[in-house]
């Protein structure tokens, strides 16, 4: 969740929202939002058990294996919004490591025969900063 930027916009215009990070102490506090400490990549366990949501949001961030249960947090009809960044970033600083970085295509992939696809892209961005990034936004079907 980070500061929470993704966060308050959709609980502002009226969204349940519940955020995740392992580090709450930078999320900005909003009176709306449901915030859960947990660190998604030791392995242990999934934070929101069988829990649906009407959207997945997820930006600057991968860790791989959290993919099936992120696609599984996709209630029918949900949407995902997923932005991180991918192979060719390393030209312009972090993230450099290629665990941190999707191949091309990989969202696409992820997507394949389990989500309707809305908008996807694979390009350079110069705001913020350059970098190159991938972006979805994909509906479960139902």
């Amino acid at each position: 969740a980070g500061r929470g930027r993704h966060s308050r916009f959709f609980a502002d215009r009226g969204h349940p929202v519940t955020a995740i990070d392992r580090d709450t102490s930078v999320l900005d506090p909003h009176a709306s939002i449901e915030v859960i400490q947990a660190d998604l990549e030791n392995g242990s366990f999934w934070p929101l058990g069988d829990r649906t949501f009407g959207a997945v949001v997820v930006t600057n961030y991968l860790h791989r294996p959290l993919m099936p249960d992120l696609l599984g947090a996709l209630a029918p009809g949900g949407v995902l919004l997923y932005e991180t960044f991918m192979v060719g970033n390393e030209r312009f600083g972090r993230p450099s490591n290629p665990d941190h970085l999707l191949k091309d295509g990989e969202l696409l992939d992820l997507a394949r025969g389990r989500l309707s696809v809305t908008a996807y892209e694979a390009r350079l961005i110069s705001d913020p900063q350059m970098a190159m990034v991938q972006r979805i936004a994909a509906r479960r079907p139902g």
